[in-house]
Protein backbone atom coordinates (compact mmCIF):
# COMPACT_ATOMS: atom_id res chain seq x y z
CA UNK A 1 0.00 0.00 0.00
CA UNK A 2 0.98 3.26 -0.92
CA UNK A 3 2.11 5.78 1.77
CA UNK A 4 0.06 9.18 1.81
CA UNK A 5 2.93 10.97 3.03
CA UNK A 6 4.93 9.95 -0.29
CA UNK A 7 2.44 10.62 -2.66
CA UNK A 8 3.50 12.98 -5.00
CA UNK A 9 0.88 14.30 -7.87
CA UNK A 10 1.96 13.77 -11.36
CA UNK A 11 2.53 17.31 -12.90
CA UNK A 12 0.35 17.32 -15.88
CA UNK A 13 1.24 21.09 -17.20
CA UNK A 14 3.27 23.96 -15.74
CA UNK A 15 3.58 28.09 -17.25
CA UNK A 16 5.83 29.81 -15.06
CA UNK A 17 5.49 34.14 -14.74
CA UNK A 18 8.52 36.13 -13.76
CA UNK A 19 7.72 39.51 -12.32
CA UNK A 20 10.43 41.22 -10.48
CA UNK A 21 12.13 38.70 -7.90
CA UNK A 22 8.73 37.20 -7.72
CA UNK A 23 7.71 34.10 -9.99
CA UNK A 24 4.22 32.51 -10.32
CA UNK A 25 3.78 28.64 -11.10
CA UNK A 26 0.81 27.88 -12.40
CA UNK A 27 1.01 23.57 -12.39
CA UNK A 28 -1.99 21.08 -13.17
CA UNK A 29 -1.62 17.80 -10.90
CA UNK A 30 -3.52 15.08 -11.09
CA UNK A 31 -5.04 13.66 -7.82
CA UNK A 32 -5.22 10.19 -7.16
CA UNK A 33 -8.75 9.58 -8.87
CA UNK A 34 -7.23 11.10 -11.75
CA UNK A 35 -8.97 14.41 -11.69
CA UNK A 36 -7.00 17.67 -12.33
CA UNK A 37 -6.35 20.15 -9.74
CA UNK A 38 -4.71 24.05 -9.97
CA UNK A 39 -1.62 24.90 -7.54
CA UNK A 40 -0.58 28.79 -7.75
CA UNK A 41 3.03 29.07 -6.17
CA UNK A 42 4.26 32.53 -5.22
CA UNK A 43 7.95 31.88 -5.23
CA UNK A 44 9.81 35.29 -3.74
CA UNK A 45 13.57 35.36 -3.82
CA UNK A 46 15.46 36.86 -1.03
CA UNK A 47 18.95 37.57 -0.08
CA UNK A 48 21.20 36.34 2.94
CA UNK A 49 23.41 38.72 4.96
CA UNK A 50 26.16 36.18 3.61
CA UNK A 51 24.88 36.51 0.15
CA UNK A 52 23.52 33.42 -0.92
CA UNK A 53 19.76 33.32 -1.53
CA UNK A 54 16.77 31.37 -0.62
CA UNK A 55 12.91 31.55 -1.55
CA UNK A 56 9.61 31.86 0.24
CA UNK A 57 6.77 29.85 -1.27
CA UNK A 58 3.03 30.43 -1.19
CA UNK A 59 0.68 28.20 -2.41
CA UNK A 60 -2.98 27.98 -3.16
CA UNK A 61 -4.77 24.78 -4.22
CA UNK A 62 -7.93 25.06 -6.30
CA UNK A 63 -9.99 22.57 -8.11
CA UNK A 64 -12.13 22.37 -10.73
CA UNK A 65 -15.26 22.63 -8.84
CA UNK A 66 -13.87 26.37 -7.72
CA UNK A 67 -12.66 27.73 -11.48
CA UNK A 68 -16.05 29.89 -12.53
CA UNK A 69 -16.28 31.53 -8.99
CA UNK A 70 -12.41 32.02 -8.89
CA UNK A 71 -11.83 33.30 -11.94
CA UNK A 72 -15.70 35.46 -12.01
CA UNK A 73 -14.19 36.97 -8.64
CA UNK A 74 -10.33 37.60 -9.33
CA UNK A 75 -11.70 39.16 -12.67
CA UNK A 76 -13.77 41.02 -10.68
CA UNK A 77 -10.97 42.17 -8.61
CA UNK A 78 -8.43 43.20 -11.08
CA UNK A 79 -11.36 45.39 -12.76
CA UNK A 80 -11.82 47.41 -10.13
CA UNK A 81 -8.49 47.96 -8.82
CA UNK A 82 -7.85 49.28 -12.90
CA UNK A 83 -10.71 51.27 -12.61
CA UNK A 84 -9.63 52.98 -10.01
CA UNK A 85 -6.19 53.00 -10.05
CA UNK A 86 -5.35 52.74 -13.75
CA UNK A 87 -3.17 49.92 -14.75
CA UNK A 88 -0.13 52.26 -14.76
CA UNK A 89 2.33 51.04 -12.13
CA UNK A 90 3.11 53.99 -9.71
CA UNK A 91 4.92 51.97 -6.89
CA UNK A 92 8.86 52.30 -7.73
CA UNK A 93 9.27 49.37 -5.39
CA UNK A 94 7.21 47.22 -8.46
CA UNK A 95 8.30 48.82 -11.33
CA UNK A 96 11.20 47.65 -12.73
CA UNK A 97 11.82 50.83 -15.39
CA UNK A 98 10.61 53.41 -12.40
CA UNK A 99 14.31 54.94 -12.53
CA UNK A 100 14.63 55.57 -15.84
CA UNK A 101 10.98 56.94 -16.12
CA UNK A 102 11.96 59.16 -13.19
CA UNK A 103 15.17 60.14 -15.46
CA UNK A 104 13.21 60.81 -18.59
CA UNK A 105 10.74 63.16 -16.52
CA UNK A 106 12.95 65.35 -15.31
CA UNK A 107 14.74 65.46 -18.38
CA UNK A 108 11.67 66.25 -19.89
CA UNK A 109 10.50 69.08 -17.39
CA UNK A 110 13.99 70.82 -17.47
CA UNK A 111 13.64 71.12 -21.19
CA UNK A 112 10.50 72.70 -20.51
CA UNK A 113 11.93 74.85 -17.93
CA UNK A 114 14.68 75.90 -20.62
CA UNK A 115 11.80 76.54 -23.18
CA UNK A 116 10.14 78.49 -20.92
CA UNK A 117 13.11 80.87 -19.52
CA UNK A 118 13.85 81.00 -23.52
CA UNK A 119 10.78 82.53 -24.49
CA UNK A 120 10.44 84.52 -21.56
CA UNK A 121 13.67 86.14 -22.75
CA UNK A 122 12.71 87.11 -26.23
CA UNK A 123 10.11 89.20 -25.07
CA UNK A 124 11.17 92.52 -24.44
CA UNK A 125 9.17 95.81 -25.22
CA UNK A 126 10.95 95.79 -28.70
CA UNK A 127 8.68 92.83 -29.62
CA UNK A 128 5.27 94.94 -28.30
CA UNK A 129 2.72 95.96 -31.61
CA UNK A 130 1.40 99.19 -30.69
CA UNK A 131 -0.43 99.34 -34.25
CA UNK A 132 -3.05 96.55 -33.39
CA UNK A 133 -3.38 97.53 -30.39
CA UNK A 134 -6.81 99.22 -30.56
CA UNK A 135 -8.62 95.91 -32.13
Amino acid sequence: MENQNEYNAEEIFSKALRAGRRTYFFDVRETKAGDYYLTITESKKFTNEDGTFYYKKHKIYLYKEDFDEFNNSLKETCDFIIDKKGSEVISEKHDKDFDSKKEKEKEKEKDESSESDNNDEEKDFADVDFENDDQ
